[in-house]
């Protein structure tokens, strides 16, 4: 039995990536990438899930995705990095899984019925929307990983995957592992204006603003509404910047900032100098990174990672199709 310890996660080309982004995902996948061996996918096909109706800056998209994954700290020699539409492997493996997979799994999933509610503007009464938690359990289970990094709203997609391979398991043979959870670590990134940082509020601060851009969106940000004068005490745990602060800066200065918004002898004009200070510190380095990353350097990382991840996805594949007697 291989014991290779691997992990696996997608995210969808919808946009470009924001702060939140970053500290909600893409700093566990760069630490993960040094633990296990990490296939990280593009996930092109379930941005059509919502968005199937507006491909145009698809690939556009991609390639951007690509670029801010090498900024953050991604290294194409320590994971493999590829396009989820490039392995057919995945296509061929969710239609198998649906097989097997009661309607019931899939309309119980809460996203769904959450974004139906939500979600006004898109159409997503489409098969794809409601099926795409099989399309994800199979680019997870491809890959036969020890664990998966999901924030704690994706553990319903998490258990219904480990559902899937047991059943598989149990019709045809015991083969897939059942993935733990690896729970990103919370970290809160509230918009400018304080609800949830979101492409869709264009409340965001993203990893390929420029510096100007950055400034102008910081000095607008909301900080504690209630604290209309310097002399008013704050409360920072209340305010939409402290969270930045806890992320940032050092526990020293998190101490002071703290004692300072409490007491009013720190007020949010220097709260924000502190903030853009560190923050410059932050993208200056992941910035440099990513514009040295050419649209055909994204394109050939994409290539040599399909390579690798189609080598591992067939070898899948062929003991799918073995087990279910269908070679």
């Amino acid at each position: 039995m291989n014991t290779e310890l691997r992990t696996v996660s997608g995210m969808r080309p919808t946009g470009p990536l924001h702060l939140g982004h970053y500290f909600g995902v893409l700093k566990n996948y760069v630490e993960l990438q040094h633990k296990m061996r990490s296939f990280f996918f593009v996930a092109d096909w379930h941005a059509l899930t919502t968005d199937f109706n507006r491909t145009e800056l698809l690939q556009r998209h991609v390639l951007d995705m690509v670029k801010d994954w090498i900024g953050a700290g991604l290294d194409p020699e320590k994971c493999v990095i590829f396009r989820q539409s490039d392995l057919k492997e995945h296509a061929e493996l969710s239609l198998l899984f649906s097989m097997f997979t009661p309607v019931s799994w899939a309309e119980r999933n809460p996203t769904y019925k959450e974004q139906q509610q939500q979600i006004t503007t898109k159409d997503l009464s489409c098969t794809g929307f409601l099926c795409y938690p099989i399309l994800m359990a199979a680019d997870i289970l491809m890959y036969r990983p020890t664990g998966v990094p999901v924030g704690q709203d994706q553990l319903p997609h998490m258990e219904l995957t480990r559902e899937i391979g047991r059943r598989f398991n149990f019709l045809y043979g015991d083969y897939f592992p059942e993935p733990e959870a690896i729970l990103t670590p919370a970290a809160k990134c509230p918009g400018l204006d304080g609800r949830k940082m979101s492409k869709s509020y264009d409340n965001g601060i993203f990893l390929d603003d420029t510096f100007q851009n950055v400034e102008d969106k910081v000095k607008r940000m909301f900080t504690y509404p209630p604290r209309i004068k310097k002399s008013d005490p704050g409360c920072p745990e209340k305010c939409n910047l402290f969270p930045y602060h806890q992320l940032l800066a050092t526990p020293e200065e998190q101490k002071e900032i703290h004692e300072g918004c409490l007491n009013a002898s720190f007020g949010c004009v220097a709260c924000k100098k502190i903030f853009l200070r560190y923050l410059k510190e932050f993208l200056e380095p992941l910035q440099e990174r990513r514009a040295s990353v050419t649209d055909q350097d994204a394109m050939e990382i994409l290539a040599e990672g399909q390579k690798q991840a189609r080598e591992f996805a067939q070898g899948t594949m062929e003991d799918v199709r073995r087990l279910m007697r269908l070679n």
